[in-house]
């Protein structure tokens, strides 16, 4: 079913306050007023502390994080008892990766086209000799040699560290054949949903992976609040990450016994505004359809493709086919550099995109624009005419190369 773009507009206070054409979704999205409103009821109705306090306010507090758990857990139809609070999705994936058991085995394997937030805590493991790394074999357009994943998944794996979707092209990884072959040989499998989760259906349960990071703020929800997500028998074997109050049952000066997930990796006092808001964002989500967002995005990212191919000597990095991506597209211009291009275009038209190489160097450098690149990245607030008024200002900035 189509989404009525203008009605949804008009629930972001940014978009009615601000002359703007947002192409910068992938970086951090708009919120909507009910997420503000949200945020804004915790610290004006409650302001207390969850789990701890007695009082009628702490007690308000810790009924409004519970439900907010509640429905972000049904979001990705997962237990709520397997949704941890993390500041980001960097969080949550130094959390598995920094926590996750390298005793038996050692070799974490991933891709040179993940974020940096999840390739520094891999290099990390590395440097301190606890793991190995290698990498799953990628082209330069950033599509992967499934022929090749067997010989690279094996035996001696313990974690497969992979991007649902990536915030250079905007394509996703084949996770059912890397889960089929990670699980075969006994591998955990951490899936980076950061770009995933706000664009399309993701179901944890069918997904069958062991972990799914995300943010929220990339999904409409606050900035400062993400999420882990993962199966009960994982978690517990995950070692404490960061430890603190009411992460335990009982301390005495020689012993520690921890809580079980999720509460065990959420210490000292949350971020129960964030939280509050990330459900507010799932409630407003859900209520659209993720498979009418996914299905308004295919269809703005073969607008946005086109836009872009239009212009004389214009570069569009990642596969040819809009169809296999989210609404996001990175590019260059010929003779005019990705900075240039991004400032012409907030300075002519109000356009904010982003440009360098996303936090993702290898990436870059693997699909040829290790200097850097223009992203454009769409989301459910965005129309066909702001790609038309965009088409036309990359038309007159490509006149000056």
């Amino acid at each position: 079913m189509a989404i009525n773009v203008e009605k949804i507009r008009a629930d972001f206070p940014v978009l009615q306050k601000q002359d703007v054409i947002y192409f910068d979704s992938a970086c951090t999205t708009l919120k909507p007023k009910a997420v503000i409103d949200a945020e804004r009821g915790y610290y004006e109705e409650m302001s207390g502390c969850a789990g701890r306090s007695a009082h009628r306010l702490a007690k308000k507090t810790d009924e409004a994080f519970g439900a907010a758990r509640e429905k972000i857990a049904k979001f990705v139809n997962a237990p709520a008892d397997s949704v941890i609070f993390t500041k980001n999705a960097t969080e949550a994936l130094n959390l598995v990766i920094r926590s996750f058991d390298y005793s038996q085995r050692r070799k974490i394997v991933t891709t040179q086209l993940e974020h940096h937030s999840a390739l520094l805590p891999i290099m990390e493991q590395k440097r301190r000799g606890t793991a190995t790394m290698e990498f799953l074999p990628t082209n330069s357009y950033g599509t992967f040699n499934e022929n090749s994943m067997s010989s690279v998944i094996d035996k001696s794996t313990a974690l497969v560290v992979v991007h649902h979707t990536t915030n250079t092209t905007g394509m996703r990884a084949p996770l059912e054949r890397i889960i089929k072959i990670a699980h075969e040989n006994g591998a955990a499998v951490l899936v980076d949903g950061a770009q995933g989760v706000p664009h399309s259906k993701v179901d944890f349960r069918k997904l069958g992976a062991d972990f799914l990071a995300f943010s929220g703020h990339k999904m409409c929800g606050p900035t400062g609040i993400g999420c882990l997500v993962g199966k009960s028998e994982a978690l517990e074997k995950l070692d404490t990450f960061i430890v603190g109050g009411e992460t335990i049952e009982t301390v005495a000066l020689d012993k520690v016994v921890f809580r079980k997930a999720p509460k065990r990796f959420e210490a000292g006092i949350q971020n129960y505004a964030g939280a509050i808001g990330l459900g507010a964002a799932c409630d407003y989500l859900g209520k659209i359809g993720m498979n009418n967002v996914e299905e308004h995005e295919k269809k703005m990212a073969g607008k946005l493709m086109d836009a872009i191919g239009s212009v004389p000597n214009s570069t569009i990095y990642g596969t040819s086919s809009s169809g296999k991506r989210s609404a996001l597209v990175s590019f260059n211009l010929k003779n005019v550099s990705h900075q240039q291009v991004a400032l012409m275009c907030d300075n002519l038209s109000k356009i904010a995109l982003r440009a360098g190489v996303f936090c993702a160097e290898p990436a870059a450098k693997s699909m040829g624009f290790g200097k850097g690149a223009v992203r454009a990245s769409l989301y459910l607030y965005n129309t066909e005419k702001e790609v038309q008024v965009f088409a036309e200002t990359l038309g007159k900035i490509a006149k000056l190369g």
